[in-house]
């Protein structure tokens, strides 16, 4: 079927019913509101059918109607193939940008530095790292690749584990100069706890309170001391001597190897119930691009 109705129509449309607004469609895509409001009349005056209730309470919430909400996953997923599309066409391996989304303690622990080597080996590709606490639109932001920290599963991704994880107690080497400090897990309730909440929202993200409770402490308050939430200020945090940080593996691994950071009490082992995993949009597996980088990330955590 020949569609007559321009693509930006379509693009204001589902921008506008996945905000409920005419407003922030129209910040996403950089037009005014009267411009959007304008494409979606123009697009329900071909279909000949109204594609939203417009309802008002304290301010213009668009709600779609039933027929726009059975469409608006064909559409969305045809969007996404566009994308893929366009980005097969200006697809070159000699000149190429990939955008990769990290947290910013991930990109600061682990991947800055490690990725001189992805240089050496791809040196005419462009790095773009996109560093975010929260979850991000591949598509929207036109993101290539990303490492997320989780249970391993994202609507619309796919996603292939990377690296398992450990947690355990760290501090700073000074903090051991007097011998019989911190001799025992018992010891910790006169130190300062410093607590990571960069993913406090998340119930199985390990905590001093998991840990703690693991071994059946009593004496030990998990409810005071130092919260952070960026992992990697919780480490610098330790380094610094500030108190005794509950570290990730991952991101406490090169600290530990430089003697900046000591690891107690090595025989409890708490393994997390998160992980890390590469994660990508279907379709994009093929992209050289992404399999370099893909490829890359295995390499390097595999040793």
């Amino acid at each position: 079927m020949k569609l007559p109705v321009h693509l930006n129509a379509l693009r204001a449309f589902e921008a506008s019913a996945r905000h409920q607004s005419f407003s922030a469609a129209a910040a996403e895509l950089n037009v005014t509101p009267a411009a959007v409001g304008q494409l979606v009349r123009s697009l329900e005056e071909w279909l000949g059918t109204p594609l939203f209730h417009r309802a008002s309470s304290g301010r213009v919430r668009l709600v779609a109607t039933e027929a726009a909400e059975h469409a608006l996953p064909d559409i969305r997923a045809g969007f996404d193939r566009l994308t893929l599309g366009l980005e097969r066409l200006k697809e070159d391996s000699s000149g190429s940008v990939l955008t990769v989304t990290v947290s910013p303690a991930f990109a600061a622990k682990w991947l800055l530095p490690r990725i001189e080597s992805f240089h050496a080996a791809w040196p005419d590709m462009d790095v773009r790292l996109d560093t975010n606490l929260r979850a991000v639109d591949f598509v929207a932001q036109r993101i290539d690749i990303g490492v997320r920290y989780g249970p391993g599963s994202w609507p619309g991704l796919v996603a292939e584990k990377l690296m398992d994880e450990e947690v355990y107690p760290v501090c700073s080497p000074r903090l051991l100069v007097d011998s019989t400090r911190l001799q025992t897990p018992d010891d910790l309730a006169r130190e300062t706890l410093i607590h990571d909440l960069s993913m406090d929202s998340h119930m199985d993200f390990p905590t001093w309170a998991a840990w703690v409770g693991k071994l059946g402490l009593t004496r030990v308050a998990t409810s005071r001391g130092m919260k952070i939430n960026n992992s990697a200020a919780v480490l610098q945090g330790a380094i610094d001597g500030q108190g005794v940080a509950l570290a990730r593996s991952v991101m406490a691994r090169d600290d530990l190897a430089a003697g900046r950071l000591v690891r107690l009490f090595p025989q409890i082992k708490f393994e997390s119930p998160l992980a890390y995993y590469v994660v990508y949009r279907p379709g994009c597996s093929s992209l050289p691009r992404l399999k370099a980088f893909r490829d890359w990330l295995f390499e390097i955590a595999a040793k």
